[in-house]
C-alpha cells in the first residue's frame, strides 16, 4: 500500500485491519510520517513531530497486536495541540509564543493520557493561536495554519492545526479543546465532525486552579472525519478523573449507542438566534440541511430565543471570563521567571494583551455582572431545549478567512454590514461553553467556493448520546466524505 490509501481511512476501519493483523501499526504510521513530510510544509499544521518515538511506539504496538494485549486505538496515529502541557519532553508554546519556543512539558493532557494507554501513537503537535484566544489559527512563532481546502484561507482556531492534520488526511483524529468553539470552529472550516460533550463526560483537569475550567466551560475531544470515529475517541477519553471536580462517572458504549433512530424529535431551528449577523450563502445551505431531519421523522420548526443583549455584549463577556485563564498562564510563567507583561509584551498579540489588562482591572462586581449575563444564555436555551430536543443553528456566521500573513489572522470585523467582534463574535459557539450543553459541528455542505460550511446541533444537557445519535443519522442521511477530494487533490 502507498501512503495514499491510509490517508482517509477511519480510525474504526484502521482498528479493524489493525486488530485483524491486515494492516501493521509500523505501515500506518510510516504511511502518516510520510504524508506529513510531503504536505505539511504547504499547511503548517504540525508545528512539531517526533517521528522517531512514533516509529518505536508502532513497533511496541505490533507486539501488542500480535500478543494479544493490543489497546482499542492500538496502531492508531494521533496527535495533540500545542496549547497547554500534553506529552513530556515535548515543547510547550502555549500557542506560539516566542519566548517558550524551547519550554518542554511536563505532563500529559487527558486525551493524551488515555489515547496512550489505549495504544494511539502521538505524532506530534499541531498548531494553535496564542493562548487559544481567538477563533482563527496563527501566531508569531509558527504562523497560521492554512486550509486544506483552500491554502489561501485559515483553518480555524484554536484547534486549527489539528483539523488542518485529519482534513487533509495527515493523521485519522487529534485532539483539540473548546473554551468558545475551539474543535466546533476548525472543524466546520474544515469539513469535519467537531463535537465538544457535556460538562463533566471527558475530564479537563487545572492546577494549580483545579477550577480554572469553568469561566467559561473548557473540553478536550478528538476532531474526526465521521461520527462513529469521534464516538470511538470517546468511549476512550471520557470516564471519570478525581482530579477533576465536574467529572462524572458515566458508564456508556458510545459507538452503540449511535444507531438509535431519531424519530419524533423535535428541533429547533435558528439561524442567527436573533442577534448573529449570517452569510446569506451559509443560512441557505444550513436551512437546507436542517430540512434532511424531516425525512429522518423529526419535526423541524423555526424558533426565537429569549435574548435581550446584543452580540457584542456577549462576545465582550465570553473575553473577559476566559481572559482569567491567560492572566492565570501570565501568573504562573511570572513565578517561573517568564514576565509577558513586560520583557516578553512583543510575544502577545495587541487584542489579547487588551483583554489580559481589562482582566486585571475587572472588579468582584464586573464578574458577578457577567456571570449573570451568562445566567441569561443558559435560560434562554434551557427554555427552548424544554420544548424541543435538540437545537440546530449554524456553526459560524461566514466562510474561512485569508490568512493575514503577518502571525495575526483575525475574523471578520463587519458581516452583512455589521460590526463583529473579529475574535470570536463571528462564532455561534460559545454560548454551550457557557452553559455546559454537549454540542457539535457536522459538515452541512459547500459554498460556491468550495468552502466548507458547518451546522450546529445542541442538546439538551447530560443527552451527549442524544447529539451524536442525531449527528450520525444527519451523516448517513447526508454523508460529507465525499469532500475530502477536494484537499486530497490539492496540489503540493
Amino acid at each position: 500500500m502507498q501512503s495514499n490509501d491510509f490517508a482517509y481511512m477511519s480510525v474504526a476501519e484502521l482498528s479493524q485491519k489493525l486488530h485483524a493483523k491486515e494492516l501493521s501499526p509500523v505501515e500506518v504510521v510510516e504511511a502518516s510520517i510520510e504524508r506529513i513530510e510531503k504536505r505539511n510544509e504547504s499547511l503548517n499544521a504540525f508545528v512539531f513531530t517526533d517521528f522517531e518515538n512514533a516509529r518505536k511506539l508502532a513497533k511496541e504496538s505490533e507486539k501488542k497486536l500480535l500478543n494479544g494485549t493490543a489497546g482499542v486505538m492500538e496502531g492508531i496515529p494521533t496527535a495533540t495541540k500545542d496549547l497547554f502541557d500534553y506529552y513530556p519532553t515535548w515543547p510547550n508554546t502555549m500557542g506560539g509564543i516566542r519566548c517558550l519556543k524551547d519550554r518542554p512539558s511536563s505532563s500529559y493532557n487527558i486525551y493524551m493520557k488515555r489515547m496512550v494507554d489505549a495504544g494511539a501513537i502521538p505524532i506530534g503537535k499541531t498548531n494553535s493561536p496564542t493562548m487559544g484566544f481567538r477563533g482563527t489559527c496563527d501566531n508569531y512563532l509558527f504562523g497560521a495554519t492554512r486550509n486544506p481546502f483552500n491554502i489561501a484561507k485559515n483553518s480555524g482556531g484554536s484547534s486549527g492545526g489539528s483539523a488542518a492534520a485529519v482534513a487533509d488526511g495527515l493523521v485519522p483524529m487529534a485532539e483539540g479543546t473548546d473554551g468558545g468553539g475551539s474543535i466546533r470552529i476548525p472543524a466546520a472550516w474544515c469539513g469535519l465532525f467537531g463535537y465538544k460533550a457535556d460538562l463533566g463526560t471527558v475530564p479537563f483537569i487545572c492546577r494549580p486552579n483545579a477550577f480554572g475550567a469553568t469561566n467559561p466551560f473548557f473540553f478536550e475531544m478528538a476532531l474526526t472525519r465521521s461520527v462513529e470515529d469521534a464516538a470511538m475517541a470517546l468511549n476512550v477519553i471520557a470516564g471519570y478523573d478525581p482530579a477533576d471536580p465536574h467529572s462524572i462517572n458515566w458508564q456508556r458504549d458510545y459507538t452503540d449507542c449511535l444507531h438509535g433512530d431519531i424519530c419524533g424529535k423535535r428541533i429547533a431551528f435558528t439561524t442567527n438566534f436573533g442577534i448573529f449577523p449570517v452569510e446569506e450563502e451559509i443560512a441557505t445551505i444550513v436551512t437546507k440541511s436542517a430540512e434532511k431531519f424531516e425525512s429522518l421523522g423529526a419535526h423541524v420548526e423555526s424558533v426565537n430565543f429569549d435574548l435581550h443583549r446584543t452580540h457584542i455584549e456577549l462576545s465582550d463577556v465570553w473575553c473577559r471570563l476566559i481572559v482569567m485563564s491567560a492572566i492565570e498562564t501570565v501568573e504562573g510563567l511570572k513565578k517561573d521567571g517568564i514576565d509577558l507583561m513586560t520583557k516578553f509584551r512583543d510575544d502577545i498579540p495587541p487584542e489579547l494583551m487588551r483583554w489580559i489588562e481589562i482582566g486585571y482591572k475587572t472588579t468582584l462586581k464586573d464578574y458577578l455582572y457577567d456571570q449573570m449575563l451568562r445566567t441569561e444564555v443558559y435560560d434562554a436555551l434551557q427554555n427552548v431545549l424544554a420544548k424541543y430536543d435538540y437545537i440546530i443553528s449554524p456553526t459560524l456566521c461566514c466562510s474561512p478567512v485569508d490568512n493575514a500573513g503577518d502571525g495575526n489572522t483575525k475574523g471578520p470585523s463587519t458581516i452583512n454590514g455589521e460590526a463583529i467582534d473579529p475574535l470570536i463574535g463571528w462564532c455561534m459557539t460559545y454560548f454551550t461553553n457557557f452553559t455546559g450543553h454537549p454540542s457539535a459541528s457536522v459538515p452541512a455542505g459547500l459554498t460556491k467556493a468550495g468552502l466548507p460550511v458547518g451546522m450546529q446541533i445542541i442538546g439538551r444537557r447530560f443527552d451527549d448520546i442524544g447529539v451524536l445519535r442525531a449527528s450520525y443519522q444527519f451523516e448517513r442521511a447526508q454523508p460529507w466524505s465525499w469532500i475530502y477530494d477536494i484537499p486530497q487533490k490539492r496540489s503540493i
